[in-house]
């Protein structure tokens, strides 16, 4: 399995640390030395299904390959308006395909986690060509009163396709239940035989066990694949982690003895949008030209559960 084409969409409106100070007690000079953050797209009058089909469309156009020529589609996605029918085919009627779809839910995780799948079907030989589209609003999951929270995130879609091929060199994937440090809960239709007292919970994050794990995880993914690959960290040209705190990125970073150039962001100007991070970030290096044939990229990423997982890949 290879990846021969990528394609991602953001929201027009841009909400700067500046403006979130309008409504909440924070500012620019709190924000930014404790996540990397300035600014974050925010779906305001889009629909997030649409940035889903904008980013799988530009995908397929820079693969080369016709929406009728895909075998599958796998959507990761934590929370659309939509419970049901799934994103993936919801994307599948808008781009115009005619092939199976699946949705799931890895969290920040998601992308990883969909490669995995997608390359098991592949090596199945069921498939020769597959679309991955990571489409997340999580501004919609957060308390817009609680600036520990909202101020970390933003929304987005990234999409990647894939094609037959041996450039997947290693995927690892990581559990380790943790379900109270981060979650969001909400309210499902009543009937009338629940008696319990039911309410909504805007995300709840616990930030320092959230960011122990997530160096912890990421760290040991990788380096678990590259020491099953006989390879060192010297030896990959680039890493492309999960975007959810600039700190957590400089401790991985530190961790793995690898200078900041082998690690592009887009924190700053994005915020962590969720599993869509990972394909946003490869999109935006890959139309940059920063990738070269031959080239080795660890992606890593990790979520509530918690959890984690990382691949190494040639370009």
């Amino acid at each position: 399995m290879k990846i021969i084409g990528t394609g991602s969409a953001l929201p027009k409106k841009i909400v700067t640390n500046d403006m979130l100070s309008e409504f909440l007690d924070t500012s620019d000079a709190w924000i930014y030395p404790r996540t990397g953050i300035k600014t974050r797209h925010v779906i305001s009058d889009e629909k997030l299904e649409d940035l889903a089909a904008e980013a799988a469309r530009k995908a397929l156009a820079d693969a080369g390959v016709n929406a009728e020529d895909l075998d599958m589609i796998i959507c990761s996605n934590v929370v659309n308006e939509y419970i049901t029918p799934s994103l993936s085919c919801i994307i599948q009627g808008a781009i115009g395909a005619t092939c199976p779809c699946l949705d799931i839910n890895c969290a920040c995780a998601g992308f990883i986690y969909a490669l995995d799948i997608a390359e098991s079907h592949f090596k199945a030989g069921r498939v020769k060509n597959v679309l991955v589209v990571c489409a997340e609003e999580p501004t919609r999951m957060t308390s817009w009163k609680d600036r520990s929270v909202c101020v970390l995130f933003g929304d987005g879609a990234g999409a990647a396709v894939l094609s037959e091929g041996d450039n997947i060199k290693g995927i690892k994937l990581s559990a380790a239940s943790a379900t109270d440090k981060l979650y969001q809960k909400h309210i499902l239709e009543p009937t009338p035989y629940i008696t319990k007292e039911e309410e909504s919970v805007p995300l709840q994050m616990k930030g320092q066990d959230v960011f122990k794990f997530a160096v912890k995880a990421s760290s040991g993914d990788i380096k678990y694949i590259l020491d099953s690959l006989g390879m060192k960290a010297d030896d990959v040209n680039w890493y492309l982690l999960h975007q959810a705190n600039l700190r957590i990125i400089n401790s991985i970073k530190d961790f793995l003895g690898q200078p900041a150039e082998k690690f592009p962001t887009n924190v700053e100007n994005h915020g962590n949008s969720s599993s869509a991070s990972c394909p946003i970030l490869l999109d935006e290096c890959n139309r940059k030209g920063m990738f070269k044939p031959g080239d080795i990229l660890a992606l890593s990423a990790f979520g509530a559960g918690f959890i984690s997982g990382a691949v190494v890949l040639e370009w």
